[in-house]
């Protein structure tokens, strides 16, 4: 399952736009809060494929049959360039658990990459949903190889991964690789370039929130 989120006209088109637009970029805030609103409307489309059970309310003035979310998901991000994104969504699932992954391209002298796993904390995962976001999905690699390590201990229930940006090839590497996945792009463009970027895509979306940065 892939979803294309600005696939029709919503508010969320203009944020895809302005997270692109390099006269908008500057302003880091600005960007960072687009990609926290873009997270905030995947986790409500997500949201409403979620199990739900009935529960009675007491209100001041009587009993309301409410429908409530039957388990809270686990929410994971990429560090560092999925952490706005992150919060999106739990500006959703507020009472959600958190996974937090270090996983980055480590560059060779030949331009090749290899991806680097450094850091992970994580609730258990036996058997929950886990809603997993970075915001840029080029190749798939990263992502891949990340949702691949959190099943080596565990089995969870399924895999949502949010992203702003995705390339068509990386969306079908990661369908190879891992069929059961649903899939939410803010945007998806078809060309990808021989460094792993996305074109048009937007840059480089972690130094666009947070800073250039160098390889310590």
């Amino acid at each position: 399952m892939v979803v294309n989120l600005s696939q029709d006209y919503s508010i969320l088109c203009d944020w895809i736009a302005e997270i692109r637009d390099q006269s908008v970029q500057t302003d880091r805030m600005r960007f960072r809060r687009n990609l926290e609103r873009i997270g905030e409307i995947a986790g409500y489309e997500i949201s409403r494929l979620l199990p739900f059970e009935e529960k009675e309310v007491q209100t001041p003035l009587g009993i309301a049959n409410s429908k409530i979310l039957r388990a809270q998901p686990v929410l994971a991000t990429i560090l560092r360039a999925g952490l706005p994104l992150h919060q999106g969504l739990l500006n959703v699932f507020d009472k959600a658990d958190n996974a937090f992954i270090s996983a980055y391209r480590k560059h060779k002298r030949d331009g090749s990459f290899e991806i680097s796993m450094s850091y992970v904390t994580s609730p258990e995962l036996e058997n929950r949903i886990i809603i997993i976001s970075d915001p840029m999905l080029a190749t798939g690699s990263s992502m891949v190889k990340t949702i691949q390590l959190l099943r080596t201990e565990s089995n969870p229930a399924e895999f949502h991964v949010v992203t702003a940006i995705a390339c068509t090839v990386g969306i079908e590497y990661l369908r190879r690789a891992l069929p059961s996945c649903k899939i939410w792009c803010g945007a998806i463009d078809d060309e990808l370039t021989a460094k792993g970027y996305i074109v048009p895509g937007l840059g480089d979306a972690g130094d666009l929130s947070f800073g250039s940065k160098i390889q310590l």
